[in-house]
């Protein structure tokens, strides 16, 4: 079985268990054999679901700032760049992806819960046309923007923290644009609240 390694920044994770901002350090570390596994299972069901774990970066782990850049479905270009002293969630996803459709009412929830805080959302759409993801938004009622990363430039960029094709997973970056966060699989509310409001008081 191929393994993975595990970003540098690793072996100082948290790891986040349960719902709210109950915030507990683990020795665990999540292995990517899993997705390996299913990636190769040729079960055509067309997404590979995360393995559920939610690791948390303390700040002394944290890499240097992300550096990426695309283009919003609305056509407006947006970089890593304009984000500095933000928070800022990644949410890599797309429409037929069972498990991005369970989680879009809590994602629209928290980004109405925190937009007027600062925190700003994007979604990350690896496959999908514009029309496909505008009638996702529609019925989800999901008001953030996506970009259009069906070349895969972006999920290019974030191969670190991101598995190929694992779809849905979310990532949020700290007021310093580093990545403070990730979870592999169905973001849970609780727990990502806690996660942006831990990386807003960093």
């Amino acid at each position: 079985m191929t393994t993975h390694p595990e970003p540098h920044r690793h072996p100082g994770r948290r790891t986040i268990l349960g719902l709210g901002a109950a915030v507990l350090a683990l020795a665990g570390c999540a292995s990517q054999d899993d997705l390996a596994d299913q990636a190769n299972a040729g079960d055509n069901k067309n997404y590979i679901a995360g393995d559920g774990s939610v690791n948390e970066y303390p700040p002394e782990s944290r890499g240097p700032r992300v550096s990426l850049e695309g283009q919003l479905f609305t056509g407006e270009k947006v970089s890593a760049q304009n984000w500095a002293g933000k928070v800022v969630v990644l949410n890599f996803w797309y429409a037929a992806c069972a498990p991005c459709r369970a989680e879009a009412p809590d994602l629209a929830a928290l980004h109405t819960e925190f937009k007027d805080k600062g925190v700003l959302f994007y979604g990350v759409n690896v496959r999908d046309d514009a029309a496909t993801a505008e009638a996702f938004e529609r019925t989800f009622n999901v008001e953030y923007p996506s970009f259009d990363d069906s070349d895969g430039g972006i999920l290019l960029a974030m191969t670190e923290y991101v598995p190929p094709r694992a779809v849905p997973t979310t990532l949020v970056l700290d007021t310093e644009g580093r990545v403070s966060a990730r979870i592999l699989g169905i973001s849970q509310k609780g727990t990502l609240k806690a996660l942006i409001t831990s990386a807003a008081g960093t």
